[in-house]
């Protein structure tokens, strides 16, 4: 007997809010959000995250940037989607010239996203809500605007203000020459020269000076800033750049040219020194003040999964990125062997693994998926559309099935691809205005979100017509919120399914290893057990082509349809399904 069973999806219905505005008080305030109820302990082992990029998330007011009042608004859609926790991207006071990376106030939230009024009031309902809260923490460089770095302008040569920054003088005759050979992540030289002849170091953009660890003041206010949040209740911070506070001795040239992979293979004098971890060890000790589970995420590029472990020790930060398995091809052989080497390297730490597909800097996995394998991480070719969906769907519920944390960058639950057609006069990536750093697409995965509506701006802002800071296409009418709630089958809902699914099953998420069962070329077969409860079956197929195995016991979730035939399972092209065997 053959049997079809549609993708199982748990009746998870969620009420599209139309009014993103929210009533909430302008002046400041000084009163703490409370923190959340205890639950149970280290929840960022097996939490799902996601991630808010708040410019394009909602927008209250109508100027068409997303704002913190439109995050607010918008809290009741994550809890029913199901999240531990939110992220968010920066949204202190900034010029703006690295979409908010580049900060000229660490205490203060950017007029463009409200005030601190407003980040207390989300805060507050996020725990109300049962949600957490993350922010975003930008230690490596400030903005050039930052009080600091222009009382180091105003100072001059040998000043103490200028020993919190890397001020150098230049080489050649007449110090015209940069201090040394390294180049900027965003292209171009990795110093400016200002106007008594020195040079500042700045690994980014020219506007986000970089900042000396080697001086105390620098240890001592970013102290003060994390208590800062804390106090106004902010469960943990994901660390911008972690891998890249302190420098080699000496500020050594590298020797060569196209110094600027993030995740390559070699050490680099700006990147991952082992002085970091002091730094950590500290900031350890400050969140442990605290009461509740605060944590420590590092954004850290680092050569191998093993050099990552280090930042997550017992006594330093509580995650890292694994950017390995980000960067990992849509291919059985290529993920198990990353998944293998990632629960090894964090097991040796005692650490949670992280897996994550999308964020704010790469091209979404939808359309990564959608490109031949080896297209890079930041693309701007749409290519197949259905079959990065489908691909992007069936990693999604393998990554969700994995031992750790799982990170959801907002959109990817509407099966959104990247925006690749962006006129040029509308991009905002600084890389993308540079020579020689990185590709400068990275506006495509920025575009604001389609919430309901059949014009845009698709309930991003309270206008129908209105503004929206990047142009979102039109298709993204039959993407939204609205479009794809109680749709069975729709990428909402099947988010939706396997969160709760897998906060049912203590098989999945928890625990620290996989048993890895045989499986046909193509496809990947793990089984997860738990302490109590039932064991659970993974098997995705990433092949092309329809796949028969033994039936391996009751579907609980499939990313796409699937055949029961007698004894066997047909699993189709580029899908995973979850099973209680």
């Amino acid at each position: 007997m053959t049997q079809t069973i549609p993708d199982v999806q748990t009746d998870v219905q969620t009420d599209v809010q139309t009014d993103v505005q929210t009533d909430v008080q302008s002046e400041q305030t000084e009163v703490q959000a409370a923190p959340l109820p205890e639950e149970a302990a280290a929840w960022w082992r097996h939490g799902v995250i996601y991630q808010v990029y708040p410019r394009s998330f909602a927008d209250a007011d109508g100027d068409g940037i997303g704002d913190l009042p439109g995050v607010r608004a918008r809290l009741p859609y994550l809890r029913d989607l199901g999240v531990d926790a939110v992220w968010l991207s920066p949204f202190y006071a900034s010029p703006q010239a690295d979409a908010g990376y580049d900060v000229s106030d660490y205490r203060r939230v950017d007029p463009m996203f409200g005030d601190l009024s407003d980040a207390a009031g989300l805060i507050e309902d996020a725990h109300e809500l049962g949600l957490r809260v993350i922010v975003d923490l930008v230690p490596n460089h400030c903005s050039d605007q930052h009080e600091w770095f222009q009382r180091a302008l105003r100072d001059g040569p040998g000043s103490t203000a200028r020993q919190r920054f890397h001020f150098r003088p230049g080489r050649g005759a007449h110090g015209e020459l940069p201090p040394n050979d390294w180049e900027s992540i965003f292209g171009g030289p990795a110093w400016t020269q200002v106007a008594d002849g020195e040079w500042y170091l700045h690994l980014f953009a020219p506007e986000q000076p970089d900042f000396n660890w080697e001086h105390r003041a620098v240890h001592d206010e970013f102290r003060s800033i994390l208590r800062f949040w804390l106090d106004l209740g902010v469960d943990g911070f994901r660390v911008d750049v972690a891998h890249g506070l302190v420098k080699a001795a000496g500020l050594p040239d590298i020797g060569r040219a196209d110094q600027l992979t993030l995740l390559g293979s070699e050490p680099m004098p700006f990147f991952d020194q082992d002085g970091v971890h002091e730094i950590y060890r500290d900031w350890h000790r400050v969140l442990a003040e605290y009461a509740g589970e605060r944590i420590l995420v590092a954004e850290a590029w680092t050569p191998t999964l093993q050099r990552a472990a280090q930042y997550v020790r017992s006594d330093e930060m509580h995650q890292a990125f694994n950017f390995s398995y980000l960067c990992t091809d849509w291919d059985a052989a290529a993920l198990r062997e990353i998944v293998d080497i990632t629960l090894d390297a964090m097991g040796e730490v005692g650490a949670p693994p992280t897996w994550v597909l999308s964020n704010h800097d790469v091209t979404r996995h939808a359309t990564r998926f959608a490109n031949p394998p080896g297209s890079g991480i930041q693309m701007t070719t749409p290519g197949d559309r259905e079959l990065g969906l489908r691909r992007a769907r069936a990693a999604t519920l393998l990554m969700l099935a994995l031992p750790g944390s799982a990170y959801v960058y907002q959109g990817e639950e509407l099966g959104l691809p990247d925006v690749t057609d962006l006129p040029d006069e509308v991009r905002a990536d600084p890389s993308f205005h540079r020579d020689n750093g990185q590709d400068g697409f990275r506006d495509g995965c920025r575009v604001p979100l389609p919430w309901g509506g059949a014009e845009a701006p698709y309930g991003f802002g309270p206008e129908v017509g209105g503004p929206s800071w990047l142009p979102q296409p039109a298709a993204w009418a039959d993407l939204s919120v609205e479009a794809q709630t109680g749709v069975a089958g729709s990428t909402l809902e099947l988010y939706r399914s396997a969160i709760a699914v897998r906060r049912e099953q203590p098989a999945l998420g928890a625990g620290d290893g996989v048993e890895w069962l045989e499986a046909p070329e193509g496809v990947l077969a793990f089984r997860r057990t738990p302490r109590a409860g039932d064991p659970v079956v993974v098997i995705a197929n990433t092949s092309g082509d329809h796949v028969r195995m033994p039936l391996p016991g009751r579907l609980l979730l499939g990313s796409a349809d699937v055949v029961v035939d007698g004894a066997d399972v047909v699993l189709a092209p580029d899908s995973t399904s979850w099973w209680n065997s």
